[in-house]
């Protein structure tokens, strides 16, 4: 069973009395000094009574690694508990690959799943529920003192891994498929009628990793390293294409309690064949900016432009969620800038911008911003001193407002104002264009011998 980030105890017994207590505290936290409902709280929270109490609620709920619920949520009909490493090792991903560290879910009655809490305490390597499982005295002890009470109070919490009576069943409303097994496929008696569950155990943790790849600090780090074309000791992790299932609604405890516990949300990966893209290197030919046709011909940048423009013309409310959207639109632009500078000043040579008539009409701050290692070559001084002059990056900030305001022109109302925050989204915000722009300040130094 996976770990949980409930605090560990020394004993089974320390970590139920803990966790009754706090339910008890929880309770009475809410009632006057002086209210009599307090002691008859304190009577239904005595570890005896409790214990007895949930044995008797467990019913209302099923642990499951295979859920029917999420196939569609008004579907009843059997869900499984089947302990990963049990399962036969297959070449493909599944359940099986989650061996003992995985999470189990639980469906049924919400106002009974503080019993699967309690089951979940951990102490040690092992949950109360696993230990139950073993009969391991010092969990039954806990149950009860007598040996005979606690062992039936530990069969009716157990059974929450078990399937419900009256043998396997399924619904109208989950999915069936009837697979052919033997060699007459106009025999009706030739098929087996399937009956896919949902492996929400396997889902939980294929979410975790995501999130991980998404947010986590060390991930981040590599991103930002890609992003500034810097060496990183590590991995970077992407999941390109990827796609969000919400289950349950606006009430993702009415699938599961992991549905629950991600917000409802499940990652969907991509299942697409490979598009090929040409290996040739676009440049800034003949034209006197980026922001012409190479930056607006990408196609994350023309993506996001129509999303953005789409977004702003439905007249969203002026709240923090519409702030939030606008500026994540705008960072995904501010990236794509980012990457096709970093592109051209490392893929090409120093001094690319120089002699070659190519690219004589490139504006020149757009070569100073595209041309860095230029200012470390002998007999480049003038451009040197522009390079570190440093003004040239408000005049880079200042073409990205103005290219985003004209193409979002037309039936929405853009003016300076809007280019303004462009602008400062690109060179207020960055801290990644600002610490590249640092080092490379350094390297000239350093090359300049200064």
């Amino acid at each position: 069973m996976a770990k949980t980030d409930t605090p560990s105890h020394d004993s089974f017994k320390a970590a139920v009395q803990a966790f009754i207590q706090e339910r008890l505290e929880a309770k009475l936290d809410k009632l006057k000094d002086d209210d009599p409902k307090r002691e008859e709280e304190r009577s239904k929270y005595l570890p005896a009574v409790w214990i007895e109490d949930a044995a008797r609620r467990v019913q209302q709920i099923q642990a499951v690694t295979h859920s029917l619920k999420p196939i569609h949520p008004d579907a009843r009909g059997t869900n499984l508990y089947v302990e990963p490493d049990s399962l036969p090792v297959l070449t493909e991903l599944g359940s099986h690959a989650l061996g003992k560290d995985f999470a189990p879910d639980v469906t049924g009655n919400a106002a009974a799943l503080d019993v699967y809490k309690f089951l979940k305490l951990p102490v040690g390597e092992r949950s109360l529920l696993t230990a139950l499982q073993e009969e391991d005295p010092a969990a039954m002890q806990v149950l009860h003192d007598d040996a005979a009470q606690a062992k039936v109070l530990r069969d009716k919490l157990v059974g929450l891994t078990q399937p419900g009576s009256g043998g396997a069943s399924s619904h109208s409303r989950a999915k069936q498929l009837y697979w052919l097994t033997g060699s007459d496929a106009a025999a009706d008696s030739a098929y087996e009628l399937l009956a896919p569950l949902f492996a929400t155990s396997l889902a939980h943790r294929v979410h975790a990793d995501v999130q991980e790849a998404r947010f986590g600090e060390a991930n981040k780090a590599a991103r930002q390293a890609w992003r500034e074309r810097e060496a990183y000791d590590g991995v970077l992790v992407d999941y390109p294409g990827l796609a969000m299932q919400k289950m349950g609604g606006t009430k993702p405890q009415n699938i599961s309690q992991l549905n629950s516990e991600r917000g409802g949300v499940n990652y969907l990966l991509a299942s697409l064949p490979p598009i090929w893209k040409v290996t040739e290197r676009h440049l800034p030919v003949n034209t006197d900016s980026v922001f012409k046709h190479l930056y607006p011909q990408r196609p994350d940048v023309q993506k996001t432009v129509r999303e953005l423009r789409r977004f702003l013309e439905e007249d969203p409310e002026p709240n923090l969620a519409t702030r939030e959207r606008r500026a994540a639109y705008v960072e995904t632009l501010v990236n794509e800038l980012l990457n096709l500078a970093g592109e051209l000043q490392q893929g090409l040579p120093a001094g690319w911008t120089l002699n070659d008539k190519r690219f004589q009409q490139l504006a020149p701050v757009e070569q100073l911003w595209l041309d860095p290692r230029r200012a470390a070559l002998p007999d480049e001084d003038d451009f040197a001193k522009e390079w570190l002059w440093q003004d040239w990056p408000a005049a880079i900030a200042k073409r990205f407002g103005n290219w985003l305001n004209d193409k979002l022109a037309g039936r929405l109302l853009v003016s300076d104002v809007e280019a303004r925050e462009w602008q400062r989204a690109l060179i207020g915000e960055d801290d990644g264009w600002r610490e590249a722009l640092a080092e490379q300040r350094k390297h000239i130094h350093q090359q300049r011998g200064q």
